[in-house]
């Protein structure tokens, strides 16, 4: 069962794993938290992994080779029963140690990075899943609090130049570049922060869904401070 927040419609709030997968979205909500405050240090566990790169794909094997305190192994039960439970549900989980994504400045006029806020396309019935054990966390956006940039006169008038074809082919250009994927936030926008060690589902765009993607994007990280982020 969906618990709607009042003043967040497009949110849901559950209290279960089984409830946050076997719950479907309906009607303005598509976004859902499994909200929790697990126990430990998540910190250490972060200060205590190698980056290798900007975006370091850790393993269980990894993760379990850690020597931690009682308090970061009370952490680490967490995400590898987080793992478990993604795995089982038949996703791909994906734990990440974060300096920076790749930035996406080339055009200067439209942003096509996970900065910029975006929904995810699938040509299968799939979603999102996402929990910050540590650091900044995403903030997702109302759908009515967004417009997307391919609709902002300019933006659009510049990519036409780009494209330097037929008309007829102008829409999939901007599908295949995936320019319809972003986002822009309204003045008055209130994004939702998805906040730490919450489990969240988000709605993504596919052939399947039945309600609007759900309008997200990753925050920008302060130097010299990693994030530790479990997604598929």
């Amino acid at each position: 069962m969906i618990h709607p927040s009042s003043d967040r419609p497009q949110t849901g709030t559950v209290f279960t794993f089984s409830e946050l997968v076997g719950t479907p979205f309906q009607g303005m909500v598509n976004a859902l938290c499994w909200k929790r405050e697990p126990d430990g240090d998540f910190k250490e566990i972060a200060d205590k992994l190698q980056l290798k790169e900007n975006i370091t794909e850790v393993s269980v094997e990894d993760l379990c080779a850690l020597q931690l305190s009682e308090s970061g192994c009370t952490a680490r039960e967490t995400i590898l029963n987080d793992i478990r439970l993604l795995t089982d549900f038949g996703a791909s989980p994906s734990l990440n140690l974060l300096r920076c994504y790749e930035r996406d400045e080339e055009l200067g006029f439209i942003s096509t990075d996970v900065y910029s806020y975006h929904v995810d396309r699938s040509t299968v019935g799939t979603d999102t899943f996402l929990c910050t054990y540590h650091g900044d966390a995403s903030d997702i956006l109302p759908n009515d609090q967004a417009l997307q940039k391919i609709l902002v006169p300019e933006i659009r008038e510049k990519l036409r130049k780009l494209h330097n074809g037929p008309e007829a082919e102008f829409e999939t250009f901007l599908k295949e570049y995936y320019f319809d994927l972003h986002y822009e936030p309204m003045p008055d926008a209130q994004p939702v922060n998805l906040g730490t060690g919450h489990l969240w589902r988000l709605a993504v765009d596919h052939p399947e869904q039945q309600v609007l993607p759900c309008i997200h994007r990753a925050p920008v990280e302060n130097e010299g401070e990693y994030r530790l982020l479990l997604i598929c």
